[in-house]
């Protein structure tokens, strides 16, 4: 893309505001070479990481690059074989790998919502955690080699530590003896090398080197003779402390030349890191959307451009430091209406709309998101303005001259899609011939470029030029006129009046002035003006009763809204109180059952009861959560059939006449309601026996019975309800026969468990030594499945795999306790 409009609508400017956002040099850099792009899958990508990144931060995933230098020196110093580094580069280097790899693992935490920038930084090796670790335990922070870079430098320090000790106690000693030759007792170092002050007319009382004089010429710095074998050997081990450290500097740096490709990677990856997090941050700051880009337009035509409340990011900038805030901007333009003329007051912020919507459309195009609630822009192969006053002595060119010579160069440089930036088109000459050419070049741009053209205007004839052509739309900057101010806003569909007159007295214009003005103007003039204000007022009461309407269908919306949440805790509550009376039924049932079962004496008959009774519970619990999903969907409930044993042909039973109850007798016990045959009295217990099960209760709790007859006519009701209900429900007693073997081969693994705790409890119940259950082989998820079953049941003393005759692996013997 051409940058001829780069200037005008200051996009370095807002290049400036982005890198304010960045860490690094060469994020920095990044930003300040970024461009409108060319390739339009690029761009999509651009703005896909832009998000991607937007979205890890509003879920507090951010990366750091602080205290980062430039690496393109060290990098460069790397491709030399044989180069060593410094220490504070190879620190940096190192730093630079450790930032990176954080920034791997906070995108790999998330790298399924973010896989724009999980690519950009997914080929980086955890080799550079490893290559971290060894350059920080060597070098420390302040750039200095840590005495365990290596043993040699460890020993060489410490010698130099004893020997720096030996030679302070030396000349401590010394200074002692010699007090009155000292000038102050205190050991200092000059060239390298240890000495102590001595007064210069003292000079003779201490033999040795002198190393120079104070500024004064009073004191001498003189190395004695007994510390100078001592001083030469520290000054030989700090020689031998620089080898061994530049051996350690080079060891290093080929281990960082070994991993140069990986590190030239997590440059890349930083500096791309960094931009992206440089213009999210600016998104944030900024309230921004990420633009949507509409390419594959038809040749000759630009689609649609749409902006929904729109703000210029230097303008709100510089007011947010003054406290004031931008009036957002709002508009459309597509293939049937391409161009728009703005019309009103001077200083109204027509201008402002040109350099919002063309610095917006810059910004959309170099993968920057816009300050704006929606934003949808055609991918413009041209972004053109003219814009400003660009009159020039020196260039021989006049404010019309200007103009002309640059809608001349913006026709040369036109290529669709484009969008097309008109300041006050046609101005600087005789008003009628610059509004003809002003409506000339607005129809040569939208016609034969196909442009986009957004243009403002105080001429006549170009509001009318917009109101009569079915493609041009009139919008207008609105005027208070009770105030004389501008308010900013955009007005689309009504031209607007200049108002040049009130202007010019709000702005200090001698009234006398502009009352002859105004007897000056035509009164077409100003009739057009009354007609235009007119046209204003009407708008503005429509926009009032528009905006009164959607008032009232909110406040419709939300009475309806309010009911709906009514309803739907009047139905939580219902339901509430619905699954409480479910859950105190349960519970009953559950109470009665644990009585009924603590009265069984028989351990046998204890286990199969309740697990009939859970059994049971867990039926009527499905039965409960099945009613409530039908009655929510709407459906009608259906009763359930009654249970086939309901229509038995159980004997009936009622009160016998009052006498002394003795064994034999049936009685009805008034806890639970049952009918038994009493075997046993003893102390006034009775032992009674309902069927397979025994109870012990007191005499008093029991009530004589007697059977009653069925009537014929009864029982053919009966049968017929028998055959009618739709399950059977057949108990099994202790007394009928139970098969040996179970064979579950085809069934899944919870069908099979369920068949075979059944089949143990009617072995048990029959008094069964020993069982098989045929699983057979197949992935063995039945034999284990089984296996986890029968340990710990308590019904089975023991189980094992069945002997080859019996089915080896694919069957399980199992001895029951007896």
């Amino acid at each position: 893309m051409n940058r001829q409009a780069f200037t005008t609508l200051e996009y370095q400017h807002l290049l400036a505001l982005i890198k304010r956002n960045a860490q690094t040099e060469p994020g920095q850099r990044r930003i300040e070479t970024l461009s409108p792009l060319d390739n339009v899958s690029q761009l999509q990508r651009e703005l896909s990481a832009l998000a991607e990144c937007v979205l890890l931060r509003s879920r507090g995933v951010k990366w750091w690059f602080n205290g980062l230098t430039d690496p393109a020196e060290t990098i460069a110093r790397l491709r030399v074989e044989g180069a060593s580094l410094d220490p504070v580069a190879i620190l940096q280097t190192a730093r630079l790998c450790e930032q990176a790899m954080s920034a791997r693992a906070a995108v790999l935490a998330e790298r399924e919502n973010a896989p724009v920038l999980w690519r950009l930084v997914e080929d980086l090796p955890r080799d550079l955690n490893t290559l971290v670790a060894r350059v920080t335990n060597k070098i420390l922070p302040n750039g200095e080699l840590d005495d365990r870079a290596s043993p040699e430098l460890a020993s060489i320090r410490n010698e130099i530590n004893v020997l720096r000790s030996r030679i302070t106690r030396s000349l401590e000693s010394l200074m002692r003896r010699s007090a009155e030759a000292i000038q102050d007792e205190l050991v200092t170092i000059r060239n390298d090398r240890f000495v102590i002050p001595v007064k210069a007319d003292h000079r003779g009382r201490v033999q040795g080197v002198a190393h120079g004089y104070s500024s004064s010429g009073a004191t001498a710095f003189v190395e004695p003779l007994e510390t100078i074998d001592a001083n030469n050997e520290l000054q030989g081990l700090h020689e031998s402390e620089t080898r061994e450290i530049a051996r350690i500097l080079f060891g290093l740096s080929e281990e960082l030349r070994a991993q140069l490709p990986a590190i030239e990677r997590a440059s890349e990856a930083v500096a791309e890191l960094d931009f992206i997090n440089a213009r999210a941050v600016f998104h944030q700051n900024f309230d921004c959307v990420i633009p949507e880009i509409h390419a594959g337009v038809e040749t000759n035509t630009s689609g649609r451009l749409e902006l929904v409340e729109a703000r210029h990011p230097l303008l709100e900038e510089n007011l947010r430091a003054s406290g004031g805030s931008v009036v957002p901007v709002s508009f459309a333009l597509d293939d049937e209406k391409n161009a728009m003329v703005i019309s009103g007051a001077n200083a109204g912020g027509k201008t402002v709309v040109l350099k919002t919507t063309g610095l917006l459309a810059l910004m959309a195009l170099s993968g920057i998101s816009v300050p704006a609630k929606s934003a949808l822009f055609p991918f413009y192969a041209s972004v053109l303005a003219d814009i400003g006053d660009h009159q020039s002595l020196a260039a021989n060119l006049s404010t019309f001259t200007s103009h002309a010579a640059n809608i001349a160069r913006m026709i040369d440089l036109c290529e669709a899609p484009a969008l097309v930036l008109l300041d006050e088109v046609g101005t600087g000459t005789d008003p009628e011939e610059g509004s003809a050419l002003g409506v000339a070049v607005v129809d040569h741009f939208r016609r034969a470029c196909g442009a986009h053209v957004i243009a403002t205007t105080h001429y006549s004839g170009l509001k009318m030029y917009a109101g009569n052509e079915e493609g041009v739309i009139n919008a207008s900057v609105e005027f208070d006129e009770k105030t004389l101010q501008p308010t900013y806003r955009l007005i689309v569909g009504v031209a607007g009046a200049s108002s040049g007159l009130e202007i010019a007295r709000r702005f200090g214009v001698p009234g006398e002035i502009v009352a002859n003005a105004m007897k000056s103007v035509k009164d077409s003039s100003l009739q057009a003006s009354e007609y235009l204000r007119r046209i204003k007022r009407e708008a503005e009461e429509a926009e009032a009763l528009r905006l009164a309407l959607e008032e009232e269908r909110t406040a419709v919306a939300e009475k309806f809204a309010s009911l709906d949440k009514e309803a739907a805790k009047q139905e939580r509550e219902r339901q509430a109180t619905f699954d409480q009376t479910i859950q105190r039924t349960l519970a009953e049932l559950e109470k009665r059952a644990r009585e009924l079962v603590a009265r069984i004496q028989d351990r046998t008959e204890r286990v199969r009861v309740e697990r009939e009774a859970q059994r049971q519970v867990a039926e009527m619990k499905r039965a409960a959560q099945r009613e409530v999903r039908v009655v929510r969907e709407g459906a009608v409930v259906q009763p359930e059939p009654p249970p086939a044993s309901t229509f038995e042909d159980a004997p009936q039973y009622v009160t016998a006449a009052p006498r002394e109850i003795v064994i034999g007798d049936k009685v009805k016990l008034r806890s639970f309601g049952s009918v038994g045959i009493v075997d046993q009295i003893k102390d006034g217990i009775a032992e009674v026996r309902v069927k397979s099960l025994r109870f012990k209760e007191r005499l008093d709790q029991l009530e004589l019975v007697e059977q009653q007859a069925i009537p014929k006519t009864q029982q053919g009701k009966l049968e017929k309800l028998r055959k009618s209900a739709h399950a059977e429900i057949h108990l099994a007693s202790a007394e009928q026969s139970a098969q040996s073997e179970l064979n579950v081969i085809g069934q899944t693994t919870d069908e099979a468990v369920d068949a075979v705790d059944k089949f143990l409890d009617e072995a048990s119940l029959a008094s069964l030594a020993q069982v098989r259950i045929v699983h057979g082989h197949g992935t063995g998820a039945l034999r284990r499945a089984i296996a986890g079953l029968l340990d710990g049941h308590p019904h089975v003393a023991r189980f094992l795999p069945a002997p080859p005759d019996q089915g080896g692996a694919g069957a399980t013997v199992v001895e029951l306790r007896q």
